[in-house]
């Protein structure tokens, strides 16, 4: 039995015409009346009523018509999903975050996925720091990843998204609380709240860049692993942080936050494996472009830069 001659079958149980069911299928009708018979002989029972003026189903035909459609629904259904996936319309992405991407970034793209690409899943995988999702990326356990740059394996793509200002993060009793900006060298006998150094944090390094143009080297009183827990050690009067300003979104009372001299920023960039043959990943990138995600010249960037 022929996937063709089902097609045909129910050309012609729809029409109840071998002359109309031939025209619909664009084929001469000799043809189809042959592999009318040889379905037929397939199933070893009689579908179709002929007289010379009409086509009726048999009970047989009937049952056989029902169970026909469905066939070819599945089958339709099938090829379709099949080619929307090899286009790049249907499928998973696994998506890396750092902490504080989830606050401002996610919330943009996933907009954009949703709204362009309904057929795309994102299976989100958070609190990654860039060296751990260089690490997944290179191992294809992510497709792509919100990150802070640089990224070390030149095997990884990487643009541009936003550039974070950092600001101070005090608790909302600390006497710099009310200041609207400070210079950063004022900060040098303060006890700070870092990522732990095995972490190998991106935002660790400005802040020690920054630190050291400022003359001085920053005194680490607490590692932790994570943003949130950051901010709630600030919180608790632990010691106080600098973090990209989108660190504002947290939703954590207790808390200010203070512009700084001489700090610096902090890029937040997409990445994926350069040699990725994934249509997904393509195609999300191809949206993300038509939709101004992408920044080319970052210098024009802004603290308030929509991410």
């Amino acid at each position: 039995m022929e996937l063709r001659h089902l097609r045909y079958f129910a050309a012609v149980a729809e029409t109840r015409h071998f002359g109309r069911a031939a025209k619909r299928l664009n084929m001469a009708q000799p043809p189809l009346s042959q592999a009318i018979r040889q379905l037929e002989a397939d199933v070893q029972a009689e579908l179709l009523a002929r007289t010379t003026r009409h086509v009726a189903l048999t009970p047989a035909g009937q049952v056989f018509y029902e169970d026909a459609t469905r066939i070819l629904k599945a089958v339709d259904d099938a090829a379709r999903r099949v080619k929307l996936l090899a286009d790049g319309r249907n499928g998973v992405l696994r998506l890396g975050l750092t902490g504080l991407a989830s606050y401002r970034s996610l919330p943009r793209l996933a907009g954009i996925v949703q709204r362009e690409l309904p057929g795309i899943a994102l299976e989100i995988h958070t609190d990654m720091l860039t060296s751990a999702q260089e690490t997944a990326l290179a191992q294809e356990g992510l497709d792509a990843g919100l990150l802070r740059p640089p990224v070390r394996d030149p095997g990884i793509e990487h643009r541009v998204v936003a550039r974070e200002p950092l600001v101070l993060v005090v608790n909302d009793g600390h006497p710099l609380a009310e200041c609207a900006e400070v210079d950063l060298a004022r900060l040098r006998t303060e006890p700070f709240v870092m990522y732990a150094a095995e972490l190998r944090s991106v935002v660790n390094d400005a802040i020690v860049r920054s630190c050291a143009a400022a003359g001085f080297h920053p005194h680490c009183a607490h590692e932790v692993g994570e943003a949130s827990t950051q901010v709630a050690l600030v919180a608790a009067g632990l010691g106080v942080a600098l973090a990209p300003c989108s660190v504002r979104a947290l939703p954590l009372e207790g808390v200010r936050f203070v512009g700084v001299r001489g700090a610096e920023s902090v890029d937040l960039a997409l990445a994926w494996r350069a040699d990725s043959t994934s249509a997904v990943l393509h195609n999300l990138l191809a949206t993300l472009q038509d939709n101004d995600v992408f920044v080319d010249d970052i210098e024009d960037i802004g603290e308030d830069h929509a991410s």
